[in-house]
């Protein structure tokens, strides 16, 4: 078994590992009738780091020579405790958790940038991190020639650098800046270059830790797209995140962290409903940060959404519709406690994961009302379909009152086929007219 080395701290590397178990190597015996797994491409074995944090600094020589018998005192900071994790090859699979969880000190385990203290980590491959966009750039040179370097630095070779360079630009969307210096680029256009210069390593796992926070929303939905063409190609990526539309839409699985210790691994709705409800329990409980331990996300929620589903105008159960008809979505909600005017949502998503329509009940600022323990409630929404052709699911939510993302449970439907005479090519068919004047 072969661990990761340690690279230079808050580089962005390219690490080539093979770590095969020797069961993973061994051939099937004759005896043996079911073939031998692959060995996984990330494997975790109670991992643990911990940082010793000093309380007072000594700044100058004269600060350490004048007072050399004073104590110091350490805090101790126990970033990762305890992590057991394996994932498969081809894997999209999602990190998520509050700040200071440990998430971002995970990947650096894992990019080899920070030494284990105890456990062991397997990376069964050429491994890419893109950790911290940019670093490695020199400011006072033209992006002509931070591109060749830090193409180089991740490990492509000064041919491959050269002819990569145009399309790493094209992706960037930076060809009339090539010859300017970085220091007059602004924090987008560096993260474009960052980015287009990290996703042409023929790396097999990608670390990818909040690089496309302070994108443009058309340069996230470039990256997105970029996302899902590595999956289709079997890459195994590793997603850090607070998006939880994100981890939904692009990952198989997810795990959330709390305090450095994995509180689920699991499908990502499910954790994107413990996040949700980690972040905003401990807001109700006093607004401390860490006020919540772990296994506080486990605790029953106050509402649970009982089911979700299409429906005709008479209430039956519905699998497909006609485009132009009136169509209908019903929710049921139980109240597990007392709860003052939460807020109930329908979401349509196509099949790519985009949202097509959404409307709640805090669109006009009208209260629901007080639902107590037992309570149950039932939500139906009318709608014109004008929806294109083609397959949508229904995903339904009751969330507290307020402006935020604090839900108490959501639900997926099973999706519904949209029927229409003829495609229109958008994501709805507004009805409209065209008209032709001659002159």
């Amino acid at each position: 078994m072969i661990v990761q080395t340690s690279t230079a701290a808050g580089y962005p590397v390219v690490a080539t590992v093979q770590a095969v178990s020797a069961t993973a190597n061994r051939e099937r015996s004759p005896e043996s009738s079911s073939p031998v797994p692959p060995p996984s491409a990330v494997s975790l074995d109670r991992v643990s780091k911990t940082f010793r944090l000093p309380r007072e600094q000594y700044h100058t020589l004269k600060e350490r020579a004048l007072h050399p018998f004073r104590r110091r005192h350490v805090d101790t900071l126990r970033a990762v405790q305890d992590v057991t994790l394996e994932i498969p090859r081809g894997e999209f699979f999602g990190i998520v958790g509050r700040n200071g969880s440990g998430k971002s000190t995970l990947l650096k385990l894992l990019a080899g940038i920070y030494d284990v203290d105890h456990g062991s980590v397997v990376v069964d491959g050429r491994l890419s991190p893109f950790i911290e966009l940019g670093v490695g750039f020199n400011l006072d040179l033209v992006a002509r020639d931070n591109v060749i370097i830090n193409a180089i630095m991740l490990g492509l070779s000064r041919r491959q650098a050269h002819e990569r360079f145009d399309d790493i630009i094209a992706f960037a969307e930076l060809e009339e800046f090539t010859e300017l210096k970085l220091k007059n680029y602004s924090s987008g256009m560096l993260v474009r270059l960052g980015f287009a210069t990290a996703i042409q390593v023929d790396a097999d796992i990608l670390l990818i830790d909040e690089v496309l926070a302070v994108g443009d929303a058309a340069f996230q939905q470039k990256c997105f797209d970029e996302f899902g063409r590595l999956r289709r190609e079997g890459r195994t990526i590793l997603f850090v995140t607070h998006d939880m539309g994100a981890v939904q839409r692009f990952c198989d699985r997810a795990m959330l962290l709390e305090r450095g210790q994995v509180v689920d691994i699991g499908v990502p709705s499910s954790i994107a409903q413990q996040y949700n409800r980690l972040n905003f329990e401990r807001v109700r409980e006093d607004g401390a940060p860490g006020s919540l331990p772990p296994e506080a996300v486990q605790d029953q929620p106050l509402a649970e959404v009982l089911n979700a589903w299409f429906e005709s105008a008479d209430g039956e159960v519905i699998l497909t519709a006609n485009q132009g008809e009136p169509c209908y979505a019903r929710m049921e909600v139980r109240f597990l406690g007392e709860v003052e005017d939460p807020v109930f949502s329908i979401t349509l998503q196509n099949e790519t994961g985009q949202v097509v329509f959404s409307t709640s009940t805090n669109t006009d600022g009208s209260p629901t009302g007080h639902f107590g323990a037992g309570s149950t409630a039932t939500v139906r929404l009318r709608f014109e379909n004008w929806l294109a052709p083609g397959r949508y699911r229904l995903i339904a939510d009751a969330a507290r009152a307020g402006l935020g993302a604090d839900v108490y449970d959501a639900h997926t439907s099973s999706s519904l086929m949209v029927m229409a005479q003829r495609p229109g090519g958008g994501i709805i068919d507004l009805p409209h007219t065209l008209e032709i004047e001659r002159s």
